[in-house]
């Protein structure tokens, strides 16, 4: 096996991984160029972080794994809680997927509509939707500044949350045993907040300016009171456990007003994937992308 076999199979071992962007710079200040980009530029934007309870009653934790179950079997510690947000890859829509809904009022602009009355919006990142919004910007725009706008916002957050616990238990023969219990608890909870933005001008432009908004959230768990006698309820007989959780839902909430733009930028080059060649057709394959047309041009600094 040459070194190359034995590198591809230590890899495929590995739990986790190293990307590669194809893109690779030796250091030679001769090998930049000037590059203009189409791309959004962010005028303003603000981040909340955004928090909530969720509290869960007698949620079933399955049973324990307890070989002879008896009166003298018991949970006496609990090592650890983690929850994190369920998803079913197999179903986007399955309504046991966390979602976090959005729903924005404007103040001094308005969200441009069609005559349906429906919001006009723009693909973005991701395929994130954009919204176009409008407001009367000549005023500030005499004095070169943004305009103000201002909005209120309910952030509805639902789905299921997964909770992993880590106890510690004493079974029939008086053993101290380990085990994890997997449990689901639901989430729905709606929070609040208040924002502001400075807006570019409406006229001095194209485009319209667009709004977008995206959120992710975090969880935290821990038992309702503190108390393993109160939150937990454990059947010896069947290793049945149901338990009594208040779950921390941690939200942050980015908002962005941005208008298309053009970029000159410094590039070393297009990135470029090395290929893996097949033993059908070698090295007759096609580019991804085209070669560059322009002529290259960084002016010399004045100390050269």
């Amino acid at each position: 096996m040459t070194n190359k076999n034995i590198i591809e199979a230590q890899s495929i071992e590995d739990r986790c991984c190293i990307a590669n962007t194809g893109c690779v710079f030796d250091g030679k200040l001769d090998d930049i160029v000037g590059e203009c980009i189409f791309v959004d530029k962010v005028y303003d934007s603000v981040t909340f972080n955004l928090q909530g309870l969720q509290p869960a009653s007698k949620v079933p934790f399955g049973t324990l794994p307890v070989a002879k179950c008896g009166p003298k079997s018991r949970i006496v510690r609990v090592l650890d809680i983690r929850a994190r947000k369920f998803f079913n890859p197999g179903n986007i829509n399955d309504p046991r997927n966390l979602a976090i809904t959005p729903k924005t009022t404007l103040s001094g602009a308005q969200f441009v509509t069609d005559e349906k009355g429906c919001p006009v919006v723009v693909p973005g990142p991701a395929g994130l939707l954009q919204y176009l919004i409008y407001t009367d910007t000549s005023d500030c725009d005499e004095v070169g500044e943004g305009t103000p706008i201002f909005g209120s916002q309910e952030i509805t957050v639902s789905g299921t949350v997964l909770v992993e616990i880590d106890v510690e238990f004493i079974d029939a023969l008086g053993n101290v045993q380990v085990a994890t219990l997997k449990g689901r608890v639901p989430i729905r909870q709606i929070l609040t907040n208040f924002f502001e933005l400075c807006m570019p001008s409406v006229f001095d432009g194209a485009f319209l300016p667009q709004f977008t908004e995206f959120c992710n959230a975090l969880f935290l768990a821990r038992l309702a009171t503190q108390s393993i006698q109160r939150d937990i309820q454990f059947n010896p007989v069947t290793g049945e456990v149901f338990i009594n959780l208040i779950v921390a839902i941690c939200l942050t909430c980015e908002k962005k007003i941005k208008v298309p733009v053009q970029l000159c930028v410094l590039s070393t080059g297009f990135c470029e994937q090395v290929p893996r060649v097949r033993p059908i057709c070698g090295d007759e394959f096609p580019p991804l992308f085209p070669p560059q047309v322009n002529e290259p041009f960084v002016p010399p600094h004045p100390d050269c």
